[in-house]
């Protein structure tokens, strides 16, 4: 806290004007007497009448804690106080707090004395003053009632004075990249705007608009035929490059308008948004959440990590604290030679500097982020790509296809994994000690509890060993192998991976579902990834980490503040962590795996997926692939992709050329 003018540099001040209401209060003083109005002494003995002025000092700091010092015992008139208080904190908002505390109570004949120290509370930000609160005893009844005055809280305010506050707001901290680079930077921006009064044809400019912008045309026309004559109505804010690339189109055009600003935005327009989220006003959703930490119109996060550590990247706004001087009780009238003080102009009481926000410090690396990007950026459909280290299971890439939608799939999904399950399984049913040099039949289709399960294209493959079955994705095998499984044994295999087990990344994230198995056919459609199961991207990503590092470890996203109570690591059986590592392997070399068999950077293996959902016939399916190469483990998945060989691993292949600089 400093006293004087604070000289801004890079804050936002801004005048708070707010209507008194309802005021929030926290009372601390020893022996407060609640329900003490107006206190009697006992007799005329020295000490019952510190006793009985202490106790009046107590009921006033109740009163006014409460923000109802007119309840107190007062000389003046109750209403008369209640009306100077209310308008000496009106401009501290509804949201003002204030913590009175007294010291000891001096008699002194029939006048005592008492010092307060007053807390103020306001918008997040505290301040102390003192005061000296004096008392009188009443002659017909010998009862003790305060003088009240402003100065009994601060003794710098006299009679009608006004409190009202400035915010300072503060640097929004960044959100860094694994290296501890900024990902959110101040970036330059143009906002495009209209100004109905400058157009004579609505339609004609916002069907312009829409033809350069990509903007909803007929929407903007019904936000300027609403809006009055000379506001600014919010088209578009672009990045100053992408408004250098449209300027010529979009300046000429009668009712444009443009404001130049600094946002906070990441590398690109896409890059991780939903994971790194936006900034933007705050309305009346994100101020009731708040808690009194926000007002309309503040700058905060609205979704991802800015919203998620909002506090904590925005940090503490300060405050100048102005008193605006009464008139008190001079009274020019009667004494020509008094000055009566401008009551419009205010001077600085207390300035109280914000608190910087501090960065969060996430796992993402920007090559990592990028390649994934890429690959995605052709992909008209809802996709996801999850890149993790295999060796410290961070998070190097949480990437969206740029579908226009701001939901995160790659984190929430909760989608059938289809086969990329089979890795899980085959761990299952090592576990329940079947021998994988084993020969299995591949028929086209088979029976169990009464329904026929198929492969995808009624392909065949006859006896062969199971190293086949799992690279060529040979769901009848798995199928017939899923009868020797107990009901619990997905679930347990699934544990292994993470799936279904508590952990945090930092962010909100879907872990898996993998219930346990009510019967023979469920157990034979989970066994292929079908049926009840629900995972992610990212923990399908995590599947795969697993299996090239052959241990689960709980992901990481947000490094700083790290999640708390991360679970043990978990590792699985080293035999068993070889054996999957062969086989998955095996789907590149000689499997549904091909389109990795030639991309730059070392061997891939992997596990593709077909999940079929829906009720057309034939069912409609996703898309899925996971795998690893040297420390990169990956998951990519398609709504509504054909397959996971042909749709997939595609994208698959693009990330990984992209990663090795080809």
């Amino acid at each position: 806290m400093a006293n004087g003018e604070a000289v801004p540099t890079r804050r936002t001040r801004r005048r708070v004007a707010y209507a008194i209401g309802g005021v929030t209060a926290v009372v601390a003083v020893a022996a407060l007497l609640a329900a003490l109005l107006v206190v009697r002494a006992g007799d005329d003995d020295g000490e019952d009448q510190t006793v009985a002025a202490a106790a009046a000092v107590a009921a006033l700091v109740e009163a006014v804690g409460a923000g109802r010092p007119g309840d107190a015992p007062t000389v003046q008139p109750s209403a008369e106080v209640q009306a100077e208080y209310d308008a000496a904190v009106a401009g501290l908002g509804e949201e003002m707090a204030v913590v009175v505390t007294a010291g000891a109570t001096i008699v002194d004949g029939d006048v005592a004395r008492a010092p307060l120290r007053t807390e103020w509370r306001v918008a997040g930000a505290t301040w102390s003053t003192s005061g000296t609160v004096e008392l009188e005893r009443v002659e017909d009844d010998g009862s003790w009632r305060a003088r009240w005055a402003l100065a009994s809280l601060d003794g710098r305010l006299g009679p009608g004075d006004a409190l009202s506050v400035e915010r300072l707001e503060p640097e929004r901290a960044p959100i860094l990249d694994g290296a501890g680079q900024p990902l959110v930077t101040p970036t330059e921006v143009v906002v495009v705007g209209v100004e109905p009064r400058r157009t004579d044809d609505v339609d004609a400019l916002a069907a312009e608009l829409e033809r350069v912008l990509g903007i909803d045309g007929a929407a903007l026309a019904a936000r300027v035929r609403a809006a009055a004559d000379d506001a600014f109505v919010d088209v578009i804010t672009l990045r100053r490059t992408d408004y250098d690339r449209v300027r010529d189109q979009v300046r000429p055009l009668p009712g444009t308008v443009f404001r130049e600003e600094s946002q906070l935005l990441s590398p690109s327009r896409g890059f991780a948004r939903p994971v790194l989220g936006t900034v933007g006003p705050a309305g009346a959703e994100q101020v009731e959440a708040a808690d009194g930490r926000l007002e309309i119109g503040d700058l905060t996060g609205l979704d991802g990590i800015q919203a998620a550590y909002d506090e904590q990247l925005r940090g503490q706004p300060g405050l100048v604290v102005h008193v605006t001087r009464g008139t008190g009780d001079l009274d020019p009238a009667a004494d020509p030679t008094t000055t009566v003080p401008e009551t419009d102009e205010a001077e600085v009481l207390e300035t109280i500097d914000p608190v910087e926000g501090r960065p969060v410090r996430t796992t993402l690396d920007v090559t990592v982020q990028n390649a994934a990007e890429a690959a995605l950026a052709s992909e008209s459909r809802v996709a996801a790509l999850v890149a993790v280290r295999v060796g410290t299971s961070e998070v190097l890439a949480v990437a969206n296809a740029p579908t226009g939608t701001t939901a995160d799939t790659a984190l929430r999904g909760r989608v059938p994994p289809g086969s990329t399950f089979k890795v899980v399984s085959t761990l299952a049913l090592l576990d329940d000690g079947f021998d994988p040099a084993s020969t299995v039949g591949c028929p086209a289709t088979t029976v169990v509890g009464g329904r026929e399960f198929r492969n995808a294209g009624g392909f065949a493959l006859g006896d062969v060993g199971f190293r086949t079955d799992f690279a060529r994705s040979c769901n009848t095998a798995f199928v017939e192998l899923s009868t020797g499984l107990g009901p619990d044994a997905l679930t347990d295999a699934g544990v292994r991976f993470g799936l279904g087990v508590e952990w945090d990344v930092g962010l909100p994230a879907f872990t898996g579902s993998v219930p346990a198995s009510e019967g023979v056919v469920d157990q034979a459609a989970a066994t292929i990834g079908q049926g009840r199961l629900l995972v992610s991207p990212l923990g399908m990503s995590m599947v795969a980490a697993t299996v090239a590092a052959g241990r689960w470890r709980a992901p990481t996203l947000v490094a700083d503040p790290a999640p708390e109570n991360a679970p043990a690591e978990v590792p699985l059986d080293t035999g068993h962590a070889a054996v999957l590592r062969d086989l998955m392997r095996a789907v590149v070399t000689e499997g549904t795996g091909g389109a990795l068999t030639d991309v730059p950077g070392g061997e891939v293996s992997a596990k593709t997926g077909t999940a079929e959902y829906g009720v057309e016939d034939p069912p409609r399916s996703h898309a899925w692939i996971i795998g690893f190469q040297g420390d990169i483990a990956f998951a990519v998945f398609v709504e509504g992709g054909e397959s996971g060989s042909g749709t997939a691993a595609p994208i698959a292949a693009a990330f990984l050329t992209a990663l090795a600089g080809g």
